[in-house]
């Protein structure tokens, strides 16, 4: 069968072995060549040197590597009936109580999806906002004590915290306060996770079940931490719904508890653990990493720092946080820098797929199972699809209905929250998130960076991160 986006080039397609590939060693392949925490990097020098698609051997297992946008689109929109999510990624999750609705395929996957999608709809999120504003005001108190103590701010573990709170008050009903508190915080034991489940969707051989290394002992020690965690956040859900009854659940912890309930219902503890866990993870890491990918680009430019000032204090009025929900539709210059500095530095930097049957994708015949990578930066860096593209230019993002069509500008080659029926549910969540704290910030600060640009390093650990971000904040003035 073929899929959508199949464009043949002949008339017979071409087969994997036909691919470019970068050169290898016998039984090894490429393996030696690979780093996970560089992954997204060696696979973007990789597109450079031979062209997409190409493919590169881990062992005797050929992986094809993709850039094209309107491919990839079509994909995802064929999920999750023709293709799937990279396999290796479902066993690993499943494996460490974490296969939930990001990595669930199948029959498991709609049901799922549609609790989710309720407890981060618009609507939920509006009801939510006065929890949400009281979050960001407790981020600035942080904030304005590192600055009266002069102290140097490691923003991506503040923003960490911020959005495990936000994250947990919202779909579970209970606020950890990881804010008001310096150690022995959850976000400290979840912060282990995607890292090694890097490294372990990308190993020759699953060799932690039978070697247990230094990371592989940290793990399962903070494992045993999250789930005690989240299984006693269970009880006290179920304590509520009993003691507290509504004819409604409250948050999606407790609508999963109630769909338990139901006759027939299949899903089990490790059910809604694994998703409970999942969201943890999902609001822990890529919300925070995209605000914190932003801050470079605004510390390195002082008049949009005082351009963004003004337009909060605008929007804001004497107000330190945006006051109410209908006011953020005024602050969409604070979600454009955000999405600018991720068309740059993509969180998302590689989607990984397999299909679920014999196709044929752009001319090249791929067998049911093959494994699938597409990295998200070069079309977003491709002037086809953005005017300019190595330029850092929010306004791009701002006043779109307008275009006379002059200037690339296709929205379709930005894939951070994906597309098709997959497409993330916390999109929402995600932008109003970037809105209140980005415009809290330059409301009240303006900011350098603490260390030359050039020593910030992107690492995948299954999203793509900054090593470090340290920033100095400063109070703004008049």
């Amino acid at each position: 069968m073929t899929a959508p986006a199949a464009v043949p080039t002949s008339n017979r397609p071409r087969q994997i072995a036909d691919l470019p590939s970068p050169r290898g060693v016998p039984l090894l392949g490429n393996l030696l060549q690979l780093s996970p925490a560089r992954l997204h990097l060696i696979l973007e020098r990789w597109a450079e040197q031979l062209g997409t698609p190409y493919r590169f051997q881990v062992g005797a297992i050929p992986i094809t590597v993709w850039t094209d946008p309107e491919l990839i689109q079509s994909i995802m929109r064929e999920r999750p009936h023709r293709y799937r999510r990279y396999q290796p990624i479902e066993t690993v999750l499943e494996e460490i109580g974490c296969n939930g609705l990001f990595s669930a395929e199948g029959a498991a996957w709609e049901p799922q999806r549609r609790l989710v999608m309720q407890a981060l709809s618009i609507p939920h999120v509006k009801a939510f906002y006065p929890t949400l504003a009281d979050i960001t005001e407790r981020l600035r108190r942080r904030w304005l004590r590192a600055a009266e103590r002069g102290d140097t701010v490691e923003m991506t573990d503040d923003l960490k915290r911020y959005t495990v709170d936000v994250t947990s008050a919202l779909a579970f009903g209970e606020d950890p306060r990881t804010l008001e508190q310096e150690h022995g915080v959850i976000q400290e034991h979840l912060e282990r996770i995607l890292p090694a489940v890097m490294g372990r969707i990308n190993a020759l051989f699953p060799y932690w079940r039978y070697v247990k290394l230094p990371r592989d002992r940290q793990l399962d020690q903070s494992l045993v931490e999250i789930h005690r965690y989240v299984r006693a956040m269970m009880q006290r859900a179920r304590d509520r719904m009993r003691d507290e009854p509504s004819d409604t659940p409250r948050n999606l912890l407790e609508a999963m508890l109630a769909q338990q309930q139901e006759p027939g219902s299949t899903i089990t503890d490790d059910h809604i653990s694994a998703n409970v866990l999942t969201l943890l993870l999902a609001g822990e890491d890529t919300t925070a990493d995209s605000i914190a990918w932003t801050l470079p680009y605004l510390a390195a430019d002082a008049p949009l720092q005082q351009q963004l000032g003004d337009e909060a204090r605008r929007v804001l009025g004497g107000a330190p946080v945006c006051p109410d929900y209908a006011a953020l539709k005024d602050l969409d210059l604070f979600e454009a820098v955000c999405i600018e500095a991720t068309r740059l530095r993509p969180v998302a930097a590689v989607h990984s797929f397999e299909p679920l049957e014999d196709v044929c994708v752009g001319g090249v015949a791929l067998p049911k199972g093959t494994r699938m990578f597409f990295v998200a930066r070069p079309a977003m860096l491709d002037p086809k699809h953005f005017a300019d593209p190595q330029r850092y230019d929010p306004a791009r993002w701002l006043h779109r209905h307008e275009r006379d069509g002059s200037e690339a500008h296709d929205v379709r080659a930005y894939l951070q929250f994906g597309a098709g029926p997959r497409v993330c549910p916390g999109r929402h969540l995600a932008t109003v998130e970037m809105r209140l704290v980005l415009s809290m910030l330059m409301n009240e600060f303006t900011i350098e960076l603490a260390t030359d640009v050039a020593n910030i390093q992107e690492v995948s650990a299954f999203t793509m991160v900054p090593d470090t971000m340290p920033v100095k904040l400063k109070r703004r003035r008049g």
